[in-house]
This record gives structure tokens, C-alpha cells and sequence, in this order.
């Protein structure tokens, strides 16, 4: 066994094996894929060694990249000096060193690699995941220079398609709310715990790529790195929503032992609550072991069906854009700027919603937007029953929230992804528009959220699509006067919502993708084999169904009449002075 294959750098009695665990074996190049999903190489120490060692070697890197060479002359003599010479980088931002299974003075060279890691990439602003990244591969390299190199490729990986660790506070914040986003769609019961005990999600979303690399144990840690190796970031969402339904699971579990008893109120003060749940997130993933072994955990990331790469990487696009726009690109050395919605009851006001129904709702919005104030732009009471009033109120507004109490006092609405001028496309006919970020719901008998159905049944995405479907033909659907002729306007790619837009999918039904819709005389949200909403020219009368976009049942009484209306709009507060 080679030098680089016995790990001088491994305690072996913390890792539970021997180097010789495993016989070792030459790397089968077949299907790298499988075999990583399959945890072949953790049988073999030496084999985990010629994978990292060929996965990493055949990232493609930057022309003029550090290698292990570049190390060893610039560090030389400096293996004696203990830690406290080397301070992590500000970069980790205060993210420790997880031992793993390393020996107690191994801890050293990782902070002796991530030192050399700070002077030989300038670049890197914001990397927290790295001190675990560098710790693992150290557990599979001959030497610290090894180390470097492995790290140094991951780094300097110029691949556009390729997306490894995040080095700038930009890239770090916007899949932070990509996280969130991900987590209310794919794990909507686990969400609505945190939202309830947090109530500050994100803070406690800003910890997920920690709960991955630098709290799990290092069994789970090392499978994970398999994977994430062969297959790119996406990996990495995926083991985070694992890790966030188990943990719900776990505590339903607590909860159903303690005869149901439910969890203490969260602390009055926001940032405690949100502190609280982030420990216990914490522990919970550091002791994953008593929930899930390796194999279990990826089985549970890797049965969540996610978007496809193309469309997360839509989603992140669209999330820098907003913390640009607000001129949030670096971490400020000051308190963390809350980021939450913060609903002031004594300045918060609508007569169809409470404070905390209007919190409840806004946990289900885009996280970029949770960066925004509620803003009243629209009311009947104010306004009027109008509705050239209500486009004259509403146009200019993107996304919306639109709110419908009605006179039996059924409450139900939805968020609009698109600026209603949209509508004027379409030119007199009455035009679907809008993105798969629309949702419909209903707030009683109890709060529910219908979302784009191809959301929950992503096979409706798989046909492809034929040169009929493509442009502005005429769809199926009904609009108001019973008639199938709706039309899909034609838009700039770059002018629509960059995420969940019907063009992005193979659709094999235009009925799919009839998100909102208005003219002269109505407005519709929701469209094939009925609306989920219908509301007439004076904002008066209205009617609510099944609809194939949505897949939701009536909202309410299907005939009803509107005691009063509401549209939300997002309020920037967070936008540079």
C-alpha cells in the first residue's frame, strides 16, 4: 500500500477500522456514478483514495493552477508550528475545523492548507464549507501538499456548468434562499415547523450547507462527498432537505413519546427562537447515526424529486439578482440585518387578514421575496369595485398577493408571480401569463396551498414539446364566457421570470401552464378544465373550481360574492440607500 493509500493523517480508532479494512482494489472507471451511490468505496480506504484522486484530477481548472509542488515550496518549515500560527481565513467566516476521524494534530494542516488555500486564491470572499471540504480530503491524502492540490482544484474548477463550493458571500446568501425555496416545496411539513418554532427561517436555512459539511459525522460526511463528487451541488440540496424532513420526523416522534405534548413557545425575541431551532437542527444532524445510517440518508435525498439542474440554477440566478438589486453582496461585519418579514401590529392593517395568517402566508412565498414589506396597493374598500381601478393600482407591482373574503366569510387568494400590465400582450383576447411560481390557496376550513401541479407530478413536464406548442397559438381551457379560446402571449425570454417559466419545461398541455390571466371584463387565475379563481368586471361576484394548472379544489363556495378584495404588493426595505 502506498503512502498516499494508509492515510498518516487517519486516527484509526476514532474511524472504528484499520487501514487494511477492505481489500484494496484498483478504481473501476465503469459507472463512477453507481458505484458511488452504492458506497463501494467505503469499503476500501485505498479505493475512496484513487477515486478522490481521480474525480478531482479530472475537474476542469483554471490554466494556471496551484499544485501540490506550489505548497510544498511555499510552506516549507512550516509543518512544526501548531495551529495558532495559522488563523483560518476570514473567508470560513468563523466555521470551525470538524475533526472527523483526523488525528488531534491533524487538525494543524488543515489549518496550515487553508492558510496557503487564502494566499494563492485572492479571489475567495466567503467559503464556510471549506474547513470541512479540506478536512475530509485530508483523510485521503499522502500528504498536506496532496491536500492542497485537491482543494485547490475544486476551487479553481472553470467548468460554467459546474458548480462546486461557493467562494463569494453573493453565491453563499442566494443558495441560502434557493434552500428555502427547495425546503417549501419539497418539505412542507418540515417547514411549517421551522417557520413555527423559528419564525425566522431563513437564519435558520443559513446554516444548511453546515449541517452537510461540517455536522454530519464523518461516515455520513465521507458517502456524502462520494456522491457530491460525481455528481455536482445539486447533491448537496438534496442530503439538506433529507436531513430537514428527518429531523421533523424526529421531533414528531419526541412530541407523539411525550403523549403529544407540544413544544414550548417559542423565545418572544426572534433571533432566540431562531438560535434555538438552529442548535437544535444541529444536534440532531451530529447525531444522525441514532436516525439513519449513510445508506438510509442518501436513499431518503435521493427520493425527493427535485427540479432539474438547469431549473435550480434558474432559481439561484434569480435570487443574486434580488440581493443585488438590495446591494446585498457582502457579509457586513456588523449584526446580521434581519432578513425576515417583521409584521408591526400596530402599523400592519387588513381587514381580511391577521398579522399572523399574513405571516403564515408569507412563509409559502419565493425567499427572495421575504426580503420585502407587505404593502397594501389595492382595496375595494378604498378603491372601489372597479376593475380598470384595480389594474391602475396593481400595474407596476411584481409579484402580488391577491386576498378574497367573501359574505358567507370564506377567505381565499393568490400569489401572483407577474405584473398585471402583462395582460396587454394578449392585446383583446383574454391571455394566460405568469410563472410556475404562482400558487392558489385557501385559509379555512384550514390553511392550504395549491401549487403548480407540475410541481407535485413533474412527469407532466417530460413530453416534448412539438413546433405547434411553441409561440402564441391558441390553448385549451374555458375562459369567462364558456368559450376555449385563450391565448399563451408571446413574451422575451429575457423579460420573463427566470424561474418555473413555462418555457423552461416540456409540457405535454398548455392546460398546465395557465397561470393568471385578465382583461376588460374579469380577471382568472388558474385555467384548464376550469378556473381556481374567477372574478368578474366589478370585482363583485365570482366563482372558484377545479383547475388542471393548480390541481386544486374549489377554494371556497364555487358561486360566490366578494365582500372584499385585497392586493399585496412587496415592499423593498432592504434596498441601499
Amino acid at each position: 500500500m502506498s503512502e498516499e493509500d494508509r492515510g498518516p493523517f487517519v486516527d484509526w480508532a476514532l474511524l472504528g477500522e484499520t487501514p487494511e479494512a477492505g481489500a484494496p482494489a484498483k478504481l473501476d472507471l465503469k459507472d463512477l456514478k453507481q458505484q458511488a451511490r452504492q458506497g463501494q468505496w467505503s469499503r476500501s480506504h485505498t479505493l475512496r483514495c484513487q477515486a478522490y484522486r481521480h474525480l478531482i484530477g479530472a475537474v476542469p481548472c483554471r490554466a494556471v493552477t496551484s499544485d501540490a509542488a506550489v505548497y510544498r515550496d511555499l510552506m516549507a518549515g512550516a509543518a512544526q508550528k501548531p495551529a495558532s500560527a495559522f488563523p483560518l481565513p476570514d473567508f470560513v467566516d468563523d466555521s470551525p475545523v470538524p475533526r472527523y476521524a483526523l488525528r488531534a494534530e491533524a487538525v494543524a494542516s488543515v489549518h496550515r492548507v487553508l492558510s496557503c488555500v487564502a494566499g494563492q486564491f485572492p479571489d475567495i470572499s466567503h467559503c464556510p464549507a471549506l474547513p470541512a471540504v479540506a478536512a475530509l480530503l485530508l483523510h485521503f491524502s499522502g500528504d498536506e501538499a496532496a491536500c492542497f492540490e485537491l482543494t485547490g482544484r475544486l476551487l479553481a474548477c472553470n467548468d460554467p456548468g459546474r458548480r462546486l463550493l461557493d467562494q463569494t458571500y453573493l453565491a453563499y446568501r442566494s443558495s441560502c434562499m434557493t434552500f428555502g425555496d427547495l425546503a417549501t416545496k419539497h418539505c412542507p411539513a418540515a417547514h411549517k415547523l421551522v417557520v413555527g418554532a423559528a419564525r425566522d427561517a431563513p437564519e435558520v436555512y443559513g446554516d444548511w450547507q453546515r449541517w452537510v459539511l461540517g455536522d454530519l459525522p464523518f461516515g455520513h460526511a465521507a458517502r456524502v462527498l462520494d456522491v457530491f463528487l460525481v455528481e455536482g451541488y445539486k447533491v448537496l440540496y438534496r442530503v439538506a432537505l433529507a436531513l430537514l424532513k428527518l429531523y421533523r420526523k424526529h421531533k414528531a416522534g419526541a412530541a407523539a413519546a411525550g403523549g403529544g405534548a407540544q413544544p414550548a413557545p417559542a423565545p418572544p425575541q426572534q433571533q432566540e427562537a431562531a438560535a434555538a431551532v438552529r442548535e437544535d437542527i444541529q444536534a440532531f444532524v451530529r447525531n444522525i447515526g441514532a436516525a439513519a445510517t449513510p445508506e438510509k440518508l442518501l436513499e431518503k435525498a435521493f427520493s425527493i424529486r427535485l427540479f432539474s439542474r438547469k431549473e435550480i440554477a434558474l432559481l439561484q440566478a434569480a435570487n443574486e439578482r434580488s440581493l443585488q438589486q438590495k446591494g446585498i453582496t457582502v457579509k457586513q461585519k456588523r449584526a446580521r440585518r434581519n432578513v425576515q418579514l417583521s409584521l408591526n401590529p400596530d402599523t400592519f392593517s387588513s381587514e381580511i387578514f391577521s398579522a399572523k395568517e399574513m405571516r403564515d402566508v408569507w412563509a409559502w412565498i419565493p425567499e427572495r421575496f421575504a426580503l420585502c414589506q407587505p404593502q397594501l396597493v389595492f382595496t375595494t374598500a378604498t378603491h372601489g369595485c372597479s376593475l380598470n381601478r384595480f389594474y391602475s393600482h396593481c400595474e407596476g407591482y411584481e409579484p402580488t398577493l391577491l386576498l378574497i373574503r367573501t359574505t358567507a366569510g370564506e377567505v381565499c387568494g393568490a400569489f401572483l408571480s407577474t405584473d398585471w400590465e402583462e395582460r396587454k400582450r394578449g392585446g383583446n383576447k383574454l391571455s394566460f401569463f405568469g410563472t410556475g411560481e404562482c400558487f392558489v390557496f385557501r385559509m379555512k376550513p384550514e390553511m392550504e396551498r395549491y401549487e403548480w401541479v407540475v410541481i407535485r407530478h413533474p412527469e407532466l413536464a417530460s413530453a416534448v414539446k412539438t413546433g405547434g406548442q411553441e409561440g402564441s397559438g391558441e390553448v385549451g381551457g374555458q375562459n369567462s364566457d364558456g368559450s376555449s379560446s385563450l391565448q399563451q402571449p408571446e413574451r422575451p425570454a429575457g423579460e420573463l421570470s427566470p424561474f418555473l417559466a413555462a418555457r423552461h419545461f416540456n409540457l405535454n398541455s398548455r392546460n398546465t401552464s395557465m397561470f393568471m390571466a385578465g382583461s376588460f371584463d374579469s380577471i382568472i387565475v388558474g385555467g384548464g378544465e376550469g378556473n381556481a379563481l374567477y372574478i368578474d368586471s366589478e370585482l363583485n361576484h365570482g366563482r372558484t373550481g377545479s383547475c388542471t394548472t393548480f390541481d386544486n379544489p374549489p377554494l371556497c363556495s364555487e358561486s360566490f360574492q366578494v365582500a372584499l378584495l385585497e392586493v399585496w404588493g412587496f415592499q423593498d426595505t432592504m434596498a441601499p440607500e
